[in-house]
């Protein structure tokens, strides 16, 4: 018996599943992360300069190449680690390395990123970090430790999965232009969690900044929405008053709405990520199970203060916007049944006049008609009395009775002749 044949994609999808495994990090480590993006259109970019981007780096250290069209890499780069993930709007590459430096923070790890690289690079940072993972010694010394390495304000510390570690950040920009992120791991946590969590760490920066620009696209837009949102309103109120140019109040309502539909257009992809990252951020934070540390605020907490705000902001942005599109489409739809009604009473005052004037013209014509069978039976009896006065002498009838026995005879075959005329015209 044949055996079934498989999908073609079958196996490619079932691996895509297990193709973007989490580092296994044995603490104290350090990681390094960069993120980059395109400043515009970076959905419609041409990855195979971010592949390009990658092989130059690898070739720095002498390390393998990813497969044709790969999406994402892992590999030996020097005495560290490199993970690498080609995304819908930017790439990321993470530097794994073993061991702390005694300064908090040290960027010698970033610094495996060349200058020259950087500069090259087929886009902009969008966000960068550098994470320390060490061993947990007790809580004291954890909280010693953040309260001196981050900013109190913004500090968000929490246990992570069961208690197994700590994890603290301020989500500020340090002097070196990077985010800092500290994990605390208690002993008997295995490297693949250590893993997992730090991954986390990555993730919840590269998708709270990817949701930010959809805060700042909203931004950006708000005086724009202003006017035109004063513009339609006065539009709108004019409508109910004795508008005396309805047509010139409709192709005003049509530029808006074009104008609306146009920064609907332009916007909706933006917005549209901006909910999804806002998704994945909250996700992540959920999935490490958070509790409370000393009483500081929990990354939930601080994207519930900080974070949740903007992006009601962008929601509150795209649902305005849709709500003016719709009000004026509706406006404009009001009066262009307004519009049309006028038409139609003109056109039927129109066609009321064209009745009077056909009426006016029927009569007329009767009247010419009228004054023809007069003037064609005058000369039509002078001839026909011409014709008659030899017949009349012998007879004895005199001229006066013969004109007057003729005429009525030939007003008659005059006014029979023109009728006919005037049926075999219609």
């Amino acid at each position: 018996m044949a055996p079934i044949e498989d999908h073609p994609l079958r196996y490619a999808l079932a691996n895509e599943l297990h193709a973007r495994p989490f580092p296994t990090l044995n603490p104290p480590c350090r990681a390094a992360f960069l993120a980059i993006k395109q400043p515009t259109n970076a959905g419609n970019r041409d990855r195979e300069l971010d592949r390009a981007h990658l092989i130059t780096l690898l070739d720095r250290y002498g390390a393998q190449h990813p497969q044709p069209g790969a999406t994402h890499y892992f590999g030996q780069i020097g005495k560290h680690q490199l993970k690498w993930e080609c995304h819908t709007e930017f790439v990321t590459y993470t530097i794994f390395g073993d061991g702390v430096a005694e300064t908090p923070f040290d960027a010698s790890t970033f610094n495996m990123f060349p200058e020259d690289w950087l500069s090259d690079a087929p886009g902009v940072r969008i966000t960068s970090a550098l994470i320390r993972v060490e061993k947990f010694e007790s809580e004291e010394a954890v909280s010693e430790k953040v309260d001196r390495w981050f900013v109190s304000d913004s500090l968000a510390v929490s246990k992570v999965l069961d208690d197994s570690g700590i994890m603290a950040g301020d989500f500020r920009i340090d002097e070196g232009g990077h985010m800092r992120f500290a994990l605390f791991v208690r002993p008997k946590v295995g490297p693949q969690r250590v893993g997992r969590v730090v991954q986390r760490l990555c993730e919840i920066e590269t998708y709270k900044t990817m949701s930010m620009l959809g805060f700042s696209r909203a931004r950006e837009l708000g005086p724009q929405i202003g006017a035109i949102d004063r513009e339609l309103t006065e539009l709108i109120s004019n409508m109910s008053g004795d508008s005396s140019r309805p047509e010139e109040t409709l192709a005003s309502l049509l530029d808006v709405s074009s104008r609306l539909e146009d920064i609907l257009a332009k916007s909706s992809f933006r917005f549209g990520a901006t909910g999804a990252y806002e998704t994945l951020v909250n996700q992540r934070i959920s999935v490490l199970r958070e509790e409370r540390f000393f009483g500081r605020q929990t990354f939930a907490e601080f994207m519930t203060r900080r974070f949740d705000p903007a992006m009601r902001t962008v929601k509150a942005t795209e649902g305005q916007l849709r709500s003016m599109a719709e009000r004026g489409g509706r406006a404009a739809d009001l009066l262009r049944t307004r519009v049309d009604v006028d038409r139609s009473a003109q056109n039927q005052a129109l066609l009321e006049s064209m009745d009077k004037r056909a009426d006016l013209q029927l009569r007329l014509q009767r009247t010419v008609e009228g004054l023809s069978v007069v003037a064609i039976s005058y000369y039509a009896v002078n001839l026909a009395t011409y014709l008659a006065y030899p017949l009349t002498d012998p007879l004895g009838v005199s001229k006066g009775v013969a004109t007057a026995v003729l005429t009525p005879i030939v007003i008659l075959g005059v006014w029979f002749m023109v009728r006919k005329i005037r049926k075999s015209l219609h």
